[in-house]
């Protein structure tokens, strides 16, 4: 990995994720980077923080890559692919796009070695999880490689099946805006009582991570450890009661079914969609 050169074409938040890992887990030297994007402020930010080459010219940048990540939101992909063809083909197709299958992908560069994957954004922190696909033409190195770029980012998790990507994209790819939702709701509410907001953040950001900790540890289903914690005519039953009348299981299922069908129609939209994309993995 050390001496592979890695283009990075859209220069956005988990393109930044990626270069920030792979350079703190010393895989890849500052030299061997580079990333191209529309705004050259935001290049000059990334070579002062890291060191890396920068580029506009996506075409420049993936001149001599030996791996070319797509990183840019699914709406340009079509545009930017149009840009980027002629790849040696040797060279491997590391794609984070929301909803672009390795067919969309091939034929729009003529290319066949890709990985198709989608990761979040507590990757950002090394603590994301990313699932990943590959193209039968890629080769056991390559192979190789897209994981040790992935696992930069934290777990990885490799699947046969590439339809479990757009489920992917719309259960852990999406999650954390769940997380993020619930989390400020449950802030709110603490707010709302007379907690100071500074009291009510600190009780529920420890509280979300101990339960998740207490989960991964105690190696028993979540409703085991929900029965627990619910005694008879308590405090837990009651608010329990209350969320399964308001319908809380069912509106994060149907929130759920809801990215995994918008996730299946980016693949599908004409290049200029101007639909808003709720992938905060794209930016």
């Amino acid at each position: 990995m050390l001496n592979k050169k890695v283009a990075f074409v859209g220069s956005g938040v988990m393109a930044e994720a990626m270069i920030a890992g792979l350079l703190r887990q010393k895989l890849a030297k500052p030299g061997n980077l580079i990333a191209s994007g529309p705004r050259a402020e935001r290049g000059a930010e990334l070579h002062e923080k890291y060191g890396i080459q920068t580029s506009m010219d996506n075409a420049a940048a993936v001149h001599e890559a030996d791996v070319v990540v797509l990183s840019v939101k699914p709406q340009r992909l079509s545009d930017v692919m149009k840009g980027i063809k002629s790849l040696s083909p040797d060279v491997l197709v590391l794609s984070i796009v929301a909803g672009a299958s390795i067919k969309k992908i091939g034929a729009g560069l003529k290319h066949k070695a890709i990985i198709r994957s989608m990761p979040n954004t507590p990757g950002q922190i090394g603590q994301g999880i990313t699932v990943w696909t590959a193209s039968p033409e890629t080769s056991p190195e390559q192979r190789e490689m897209a994981q040790k770029i992935l696992g930069a980012l934290g777990q990885e998790v490799f699947v046969e099946d590439e339809s479990y990507l757009d489920m992917a994209t719309a259960l852990s790819g999406t999650g954390p805006a769940y997380v993020f939702l619930f989390t400020e709701a449950l802030i709110d509410a603490g707010v709302h009582m007379g907690f100071p907001r500074r009291i009510a953040e600190q009780l529920v950001l420890q509280t979300i991570k101990g339960s998740a900790a207490f989960y991964e540890q105690a190696e028993k289903h979540p409703a085991a450890l929900r029965n627990q914690v619910t005694s008879p005519g308590g405090t837990s039953a009651e608010a329990l009661y209350y969320l399964e009348k308001a319908g809380f299981r069912t509106a994060i299922s149907r929130a759920v079914w809801a990215a995994y069908q918008r996730s299946l129609e980016l693949g599908k939209e004409k290049p200029g969609h101007l639909h808003d994309s709720n992938d905060e993995e794209q930016k």
